[in-house]
C-alpha cells in the first residue's frame, strides 16, 4: 500500500479541496500518513495570493522532495496557476494540476507511477475556456463537528491588486441539489457544523442571471439565500457559518432573513481592504467607506452584537499618510471583532503591480 502525505496553504476553499483530494487518494487505496512523515506522494495544495503564498508554496514542494526523494511530489492549486512555467522547470515538483483539476489527482497519480517518473501536467487555460464547476465531495472533514463545503469558485471582480481571478477563473457556482447531498451525508455522520464558502461567495447563481446585473451592482443576494434556507432545513445540524461576504450584499433584506434563520452564527467577514474613499476607488473595489459603514449597521440591527470581521491592505500604491489616517480612523469607527491587517504584496499581471 502506497503511502501519501498532504498539506494545505492558504484559504478555506483550499482547506476543502484539500480535503477532498485526501479522501479520493484514500479511496483509491493509500495511507494517509503526517507530512512530516516518509512517503510515497505528497499533495502540496498552494496558494498565490500573496508573494509569501508563493515562496512558502515553493519551500514546501522542496521540503517533500527532501523528506523522500523518490516520492511523487504533487503541485496543485494557485501557484501552479499563475506561475505554470516556474513550476514546469522546478525539478521538485513531478506532477502539475491547475485549479479545476484536482478530480484528475488518481488518474495523474496513476499516469506518473506508469510512466517512470515522466512529469505529469494537468494546467487548463482557465481564464479562456469555460469552465464549469468541479465537483468534488466529502463524506468527512479534518475536524471532529465541523466541516467547509465549497459552494462557489471563481471570481468576476479584479480588483486591482489581486490575482484570484487569474487563478481561479470566472465564477462558478456549484449545485443546490450537490451541496444538499453533501451537507445532509456530513450531518448524519456528526458534523454539527458548516462553513459555506467560496473564492467570491457573494456572486454565487450571479452566472445564471440573464445579462449579469451583478455588474450594476444588484447583487444576486435571492439564489445565496435560497442556498442557506435549504442547508437550514436539514435535520441534524446545528450551526451555519458564512464565508468572506461582499459588502454590498448585505441588504435589509439579506439581514433580515438570515436573522430568522436560528442555524446562522452571527460572524460576519466582510472584507473592507481600506477605509480611504480615494484608495478604494484605486484597488477598483466599487463601493465607498460610508457604503460599507452603512452594511455594518444593518447588520447590527438585525443581529444583538455580531462579530464583524474583516481584511485591511497597508502600503497600496499611492497611499499617501493622509490615506492611511483615513483608513485606521474608519476601522477605529467601525470596531470590528478583529481585523486582519497585511501588507501589500504586489503581484505581476495586476492593475497596480504596473
Amino acid at each position: 500500500m502506497k503511502k501519501a502525505a498532504l498539506h494545505n496553504l492558504g484559504c478555506k476553499v483550499n482547506a476543502y479541496e484539500t480535503e477532498a483530494m485526501q479522501q479520493m487518494l484514500e479511496e483509491a487505496g493509500y495511507e494517509i500518513v503526517p507530512f512530516s512523515e516518509k512517503a510515497d506522494v505528497y499533495v502540496i495544495n498552494t496558494c498565490s495570493v500573496t508573494n509569501m503564498a508563493d515562496r512558502k508554496s515553493r519551500q514546501m514542494l522542496h521540503r517533500a522532495k527532501k523528506l523522500n526523494p523518490d516520492a511523487a511530489v504533487v503541485a496543485a492549486g494557485c501557484y501552479v496557476q499563475t506561475k505554470e512555467d516556474e513550476a514546469k522547470c522546478d525539478e521538485a515538483i513531478d506532477i502539475l494540476i491547475g485549479n479545476n483539476q484536482k478530480k484528475e489527482l488518481v488518474e495523474r497519480l496513476d499516469a506518473f507511477f506508469a510512466g517512470r517518473g515522466e512529469k505529469v501536467e494537468a494546467v487548463v487555460d482557465i481564464n479562456h475556456e469555460k469552465q464549469a464547476f468541479e465537483e468534488l465531495t466529502l463524506d468527512h472533514a479534518a475536524e471532529h463537528t465541523r466541516a467547509f463545503i465549497k459552494v462557489q469558485d471563481g471570481c468576476n471582480q479584479f480588483c486591482s491588486y489581486c490575482i484570484i481571478p487569474y487563478a481561479r477563473g470566472r465564477v462558478r457556482s456549484r449545485n443546490v441539489q450537490n451541496v444538499l447531498e453533501e451537507v445532509k451525508r456530513l450531518a448524519a455522520s456528526g458534523y454539527q457544523e458548516v462553513v459555506l464558502t467560496g473564492i467570491h461567495l457573494s456572486s454565487y447563481g450571479i452566472e445564471h442571471m440573464e445579462g449579469n446585473p451583478v455588474s450594476q451592482g444588484d447583487w444576486n443576494h435571492r439564489e445565496l439565500l435560497a442556498l442557506i434556507r435549504e442547508v437550514h432545513e436539514i435535520s441534524g445540524l446545528e450551526r451555519i457559518r458564512l464565508g468572506s461576504l461582499e459588502p454590498r450584499i448585505i441588504t435589509e433584506e439579506f439581514a433580515k432573513e438570515l436573522s430568522e434563520m436560528p442555524k446562522v452564527c452571527p460572524h460576519f467577514h466582510l472584507s473592507l481592504q481600506s477605509g480611504c474613499d480615494a484608495t478604494l476607488k484605486r484597488m477598483n473595489r466599487k463601493y465607498t467607506s460610508g457604503e460599507y459603514y452603512d452594511r455594518c449597521q444593518i447588520l447590527r440591527k438585525y443581529f444583538d452584537h455580531p462579530a464583524l470581521t474583516t481584511d485591511v491592505i497597508v502600503g497600496f500604491p499611492g497611499e499617501t499618510e493622509e490615506e492611511f489616517e483615513a483608513s485606521y480612523a474608519f476601522v477605529d469607527r467601525v470596531d470590528f471583532y478583529e481585523t486582519h491587517i497585511f501588507k501589500y504584496s504586489k503581484r505581476e499581471g495586476t492593475k497596480a503591480a504596473v
